[in-house]
């Protein structure tokens, strides 16, 4: 696995672990933390695009399968230094494609994003609806995906691409969770404004065609996310010759407001509410069509509530509190 040492790759390590496959992590620790790697899972400090390496590690370990985390997220960073995320996002996916490959890799399951949809005319959004990004994030995704769509009609590999929507939320045991300083998550930082570490939260934007006025998007618990990657890996095992592209969200939305009233009542607080323009580029609604990723894996998440991902990504910034006291 890349990326293991971070926030859904955290997860998925925990995820795959409790479904009894073992795990190696490949993380350059950049963004990631060494301590969110559990200690029984061997763990390479190293960059994905080292193709030295990861040939070696594949050999080394005797891996068959990829899970592909690594990469960087921040939309608005994406606008800024656009190089930055065709190297870290693209090119070293390239990479990691190719050494994969020369070593006998069969199985490739990769982290996509709803950016690469853009902003679309229809809401929900099913895996055919017309992919059109509008950011160098979700280009760089969406061109690792079509690498992948490449590579697996000329090579003995298939793949999973799952396209997440809006992911929040924390490990129910405390194990791990969102830890990356300044994240723009919006659970994130409401968890961080609830409990005194930011004075407010900014609402970018208060005139989109939603029944408040503020963005909607689908929220789904990391967890469940996790769970739904040891599904893929499952699925593309036991069929070599299937390739899928799914969304991952729970099919309804919540909007900004929704979301800091349910922090308001998970944390028995009343945040400071900062209304910010519009950032350029933000849909009004963004929800999955999720019926093919139920249909095809018989996915049935567990922590489908506001309140109860609000509760986790509470909890996990109370245990980050105390970590740095």
């Amino acid at each position: 696995m890349t990326g293991g040492a971070g926030y859904i790759g955290s997860h998925a390590v925990l995820a795959l672990q409790d479904a009894g496959w073992p795990v190696v992590v490949i993380d350059n620790l950049v963004t990631g933390f060494r301590w969110a790697v559990p200690h029984d899972v061997p763990f390479v400090e190293g960059d994905v695009a080292d193709m030295a390496l990861v040939g070696d590690t594949i050999r080394r370990h005797n891996i068959g399968a990829i899970l592909h985390f690594a990469g960087s997220v921040v939309v608005p960073e994406s606008v800024e230094n656009p190089l930055k995320y065709y190297r870290n996002n693209t090119a070293a996916s390239r990479n990691l494609i190719e050494a994969a490959v020369a070593s006998g890799v069969k199985h490739f399951i990769f982290s996509s994003t709803a950016a690469t949809y853009g902003i679309p005319d229809v809401s929900p959004v099913t895996e055919t609806t017309p992919q059109r990004p509008i950011n160098p994030y979700g280009w760089s995704k969406l061109m690792t995906e079509q690498m992948l769509a490449d590579t697996a009609l000329a090579e003995d590999v298939n793949y999973c691409a799952l396209r997440y929507f809006n992911v929040a939320g924390a490990d129910p045991h405390g194990r791990t969770g969102q830890s990356t300083a300044g994240a723009t998550h919006l659970i994130k930082v409401a968890g961080e404004a609830a409990l005194g570490k930011r004075a407010s939260v900014a609402i970018f934007g208060s005139d989109f065609d939603t029944p408040d006025g503020t963005g909607v998007r689908d929220y789904i618990h990391v967890s469940d996310l996790a769970a739904a990657h040891v599904l893929a890996l499952n699925a593309l095992v036991a069929d070599p010759a299937t390739s899928l592209r799914l969304n991952c969200g729970y099919g309804r939305g919540f909007s900004v407001l929704d979301v800091l009233d349910a922090v308001d009542r998970v944390a028995g607080v009343t945040l400071t509410r900062e209304m910010q323009p519009r950032r350029a580029g933000d849909p009004d609604s963004l929800i999955s069509d999720n019926r093919a990723i139920l249909a095809r894996f018989g996915w049935q998440p567990r922590y489908d509530d506001l309140d109860t991902i609000v509760g986790h990504a509470l909890a996990w910034e109370k245990s980050l509190m105390a970590r740095a006291s």
